[in-house]
């Protein structure tokens, strides 16, 4: 039997370095649209954003989603169409939502030797902008710890 020559698109392929992992920035984003894009019953596109973030490390990972993203989140989990007002609390659904996207991505990822001390996001749906940010551990061996516990009781 005769095997055929490969095309150059082919050998280019196969000769290529092996690409770079994911970092978890770009892992998590995408993860995020497509979690909240099922929540949320609407297409949800979500961009990373620059953080300037203080000394301070977090125990464990800290959601802070702007009052857009929580009334967006309550309105549709409730069965609304249209977001009216703003809501002055987040609900805890929002965040155990946003916890077992970010405990996934981080289980999934091989390990990592650094991570950022923040992270941040510009949520937008068809009429709704928003602002996601979470501050994370300092330590990895914490951030696995806190995701385990997540994954487990989740």
């Amino acid at each position: 039997m005769h095997l055929q020559e490969l095309t150059p698109a082919e050998t280019a392929f196969l000769t290529a370095p092996a690409a770079a992992a994911d970092d978890l920035q770009a892992r998590l984003t995408r993860k995020l649209a497509a979690t909240l894009s099922a929540r949320l019953r609407l297409p949800v596109r979500a961009v990373a954003l620059p953080v300037d973030v203080g000394a301070d490390a977090a125990a464990f990972p800290t959601w802070q989603p702007d009052a857009a993203l929580a009334s967006l989140w309550l309105t549709r989990r409730l069965g609304g169409r249209r977001v009216m007002g703003t809501t002055p609390f987040v609900p805890h659904t929002l965040i155990h939502t946003l916890d077992a996207a970010l405990a996934e991505c981080w289980l999934d990822a091989a390990a990592q030797a650094t991570l950022p001390a923040a992270l941040a996001w510009n949520i937008t749906t068809g009429s709704t902008q928003a602002t996601l940010a979470v501050r994370l551990p300092h330590p990895t061996t914490d951030m696995t710890r806190w995701a385990r516990g997540v994954i487990r009781h989740g």
